[in-house]
């Protein structure tokens, strides 16, 4: 379907529990292709069931990359993922097959489209010092200091949106510029995109009920075991075990909440995230949108009917 002249891969993002999974393998079968995983968290090691990581035999359906590249406290960038993803990209195309990049990391897809601001708007100890800053008073904090430097940035966030605020103030504190001044710069969109992107949506009460039999499931594959193993080798303070359902299962261990409690709390959490990430990449016009509603197959018919409208189908 795909010559190696034209695109350079396919690009398929969508909020979490949509079913991206199921649909790229579907698709990476159908069009020879190979799958490059951009999931901030599945670079870890160890952490699988938590981070709905491709099972083996999935892996061995389709060729899948940048997957458990290294250990829970090593640090992993945007910039790394770039980088990594850009070498794979050219090695499946070298081998004649189409790269298609999976994920609903928003930050992740958008470094490898549009690139990263190659000036100093970063610093991992400022970055630390805000995120400790959320952890020990809240996201509140925080908003009101960006609605004190910059209204106009903190109007496009969610109070609660504790990355983006970490985010937003790590630029002012690095460039002493107000984020909405800096950010254009930052990741400067491109319209020649070499990538044709497709997103998967569902209607928010159907994606809600996936998001709760997920994590149901979660469960019931063993991943408060997951948990347990990875807080005897690690420090609960590592980047990757504040993530959803890590940090969750993290408190109820510790004994801060029951475990009901920490799941109900964990699923509301993924929702207001699958939220987010609909927001992010809702605001990407070069994302053509696909209902995985009627079902994978209709949604794989129409994501080739937009390859062929696009000009690129063989």
């Amino acid at each position: 379907m795909f010559s190696r002249s034209t695109w350079l891969g396919v690009v398929l993002v969508g909020p979490t529990a949509v079913g991206k999974t199921a649909l790229s393998l579907r698709l990476a079968q159908r069009w020879n292709a190979e799958i490059v995983v951009a999931d901030s968290l599945q670079v870890y090691r160890y952490l699988d069931i938590g981070t709905g990581k491709p099972s083996l035999a999935e892996r061995q359906m389709v060729p899948h990359h940048l997957l458990d590249l290294v250990e829970p406290p090593d640090p992993f960038t945007a910039g790394d993922f770039r980088r990594l993803a850009e070498v794979r990209i050219k090695e499946i195309r070298e081998r004649g097959r189409l790269p298609l990049i999976v994920g609903g990391c928003g930050l992740y897809i958008r470094a490898l489209v549009d690139g990263l601001f190659s000036g100093s708007a970063s610093s991992s100890e400022v970055r630390e010092r805000l995120a400790r800053t959320v952890r020990e008073e809240g996201e509140e904090v925080l908003y009101q200091r960006l609605l004190s430097l910059d209204p106009m940035m903190a109007q496009k966030i969610h109070p609660h949106d504790s990355y983006r605020l970490v985010r937003a103030l790590e630029i002012f504190e690095t460039t002493q510029r107000r984020p909405s001044e800096v950010r254009g710069v930052v990741w400067p969109r491109r319209k020649d995109v070499p990538f044709l992107m497709i997103g998967l949506w569902r209607p928010r009460s159907s994606l809600y009920r996936l998001i709760e039999e997920r994590i149901e499931n979660m469960m019931e594959a063993g991943f408060l075991q997951e948990v347990r193993m990875l807080i005897c080798r690690y420090s609960v303070d590592c980047k990757p075990l504040g993530a959803l359902g890590y940090s969750h299962l993290i408190s109820y261990l510790q004994g801060r909440w029951g475990l009901e409690e920490a799941i109900s709390r964990w699923k509301r959490d993924t929702r207001r995230y699958s939220k987010r990430q609909m927001t992010w990449f809702g605001r990407d016009e070069r994302i053509q949108w696909v209902s995985l509603e009627p079902g994978e197959e209709k949604a794989c018919q129409r994501i080739e009917e937009i390859v062929a409208r696009s000009g690129e189908g063989g």
